[in-house]
């Protein structure tokens, strides 16, 4: 039998107590650990590389290897997080899951001087991070609607999307000196901390989840997987929202895949600006996840979704128009990219997210939101191949141009949906 959309045994979230965002303590704390978190996820995501070049010799592939663990683990076990997550209580596996990294963490720079660090060590390390990291990102996004009330998911989330963008400058400016200072494997040190705080700021929130269903009540993990999948295939708004995501993922799949070697080899720019580049774009996320929630009360959540993807597509065409053999120039281009594109697609993740969580019943969230992931990571992983490989054939400025018209089809998808008509998540049921 089909599970509902909507869980009934649960009150709605948007008649739960409003209150000011900020005077909820148990959101203070899931910010706060947030915030803490993703700045120390950033420095290892810096470090870790290194430690595969630096103190272990890794070769191009090596580093590749490193760097997939991921893509891999959200490929993997996505689904299975999903499902596991809708049968447990959210807040302790958030809780286990950021011990659990510590302690994988931890094991690097202990390798390191014990004289036992090796590269199958790291890898093993990497992807078994990432599969917590999967697990805590499916409970993580499942557990903020028990916390916050519906009216406040898109402030809330943009919120989050904030401190992200403030960790994001920070992190990728601060993690080369403490690489440099401290060395790579005492670096990631500070990412293991950053997942003890983690762990005891969402250990001390006092709020009561909806009940798990009991032992009887489950179905076999292939069962709840595929009921996810059709809860996602089968709502009319779910659907066109997870192409669109899927159609900006393979954006980013062609961007990944040639960004870098265009920016050095037609452009040629260094790494050091190649690095304020990625500044820029930290910064101007911050600015969308702030004003998210504004432009959702003013122009509605649907024509937010639409024009944000139509937005991101034309800050993508800036890209292949960066004139060659003038560094400043083109520098310029790519900035002008980051500046587009980067909130554009900010403020369509905020205001996909807190949909999803508005419309989709607490037991089913978890499988809903761990199916969008795999079949965005999907759309990824075969854009990035795809992009390698047509860039090979046609030349990087020729693949450029192909992100855009894939991103095109993100569009459409909502165009031709309910979701273009929606204005206020409140609204959501009487479009559904």
């Amino acid at each position: 039998m089909a599970e509902p959309l909507l869980d009934p045994t649960f009150p709605p979230r948007d008649e739960l107590p409003t209150q000011s965002l900020w005077r909820n303590v148990a959101f203070q704390r899931v910010w706060s650990a947030a915030t803490i978190s993703i700045f120390g996820s950033l420095v290892t995501r810096v470090a870790l590389p290194f430690v595969a070049i630096v103190t272990l010799n890794a070769d191009a592939i090596g580093v590749a290897m490193v760097r997939s663990m991921d893509l891999v683990a959200g490929l993997a076990v996505g689904l299975v997080a999903g499902a596991w997550v809708d049968r447990l209580r959210r807040r302790p596996v958030l809780v286990g899951a950021d011990i659990g990294r510590a302690v994988l963490l931890c094991l690097i720079p202990a390798a390191a001087i014990g004289g036992w660090l090796s590269m199958p060590l790291v890898l093993v390390i990497a992807l078994l991070t990432a599969v917590l990291t999967t697990f805590f990102n499916a409970a993580d996004t499942a557990f903020l609607p028990t916390i916050v009330a519906r009216p406040d998911l898109v402030r809330a989330n943009g919120a989050l999307a904030a401190s992200s963008s403030v960790s994001e400058f920070l992190a990728f400016g601060s993690a080369g000196f403490l690489v440099q200072i401290l060395t790579a494997p005492f670096a990631i040190f500070i990412d293991a901390v950053s997942f003890v705080i983690s762990a005891v700021l969402l250990g001390t929130i006092r709020v009561k989840e909806p009940p798990p269903p009991g032992r009887t009540e489950r179905e076999p993990v292939t069962r709840e997987i595929a009921a996810g999948l059709r809860l996602v295939a089968g709502n009319p708004i779910l659907r066109a929202t997870t192409l669109a995501s899927m159609a900006t993922a393979c954006m980013w799949g062609i961007f990944s895949a040639t960004w870098y070697l265009f920016a050095i080899q037609d452009l040629g720019l260094d790494a050091a600006a190649i690095g304020v580049i990625a500044a820029v774009g930290g910064l101007s996320s911050l600015f969308a996840a702030l004003v998210t929630s504004r432009a959702t009360r003013r122009f509605g959540v649907g024509r937010v979704l639409v024009v944000s993807i139509l937005v991101a597509l034309l800050g993508f065409v800036f890209v292949p128009f960066a004139p060659a053999g003038a560094p400043l120039l083109g520098m310029a281009f790519l900035i002008g990219q980051q500046l587009v594109t980067d909130p554009a697609m900010t403020a369509f993740d905020i205001t996909d997210t807190s949909l999803r969580q508005s419309i989709v019943g607490d037991r089913q969230l978890g499988r809903v939101n761990a199916t969008v992931t795999v079949a965005t990571l999907l759309a990824q992983l075969l854009a990035t191949l795809g992009g390698g490989f047509v860039a090979v054939e046609i030349g990087l400025r020729n693949a450029l141009y192909i992100g855009p018209f894939l991103g095109m089809l993100g569009v459409v998808a909502l165009w031709f949906s309910p979701v273009r008509r929606i204005r206020t998540i409140e609204e959501v049921a009487a479009v559904r």
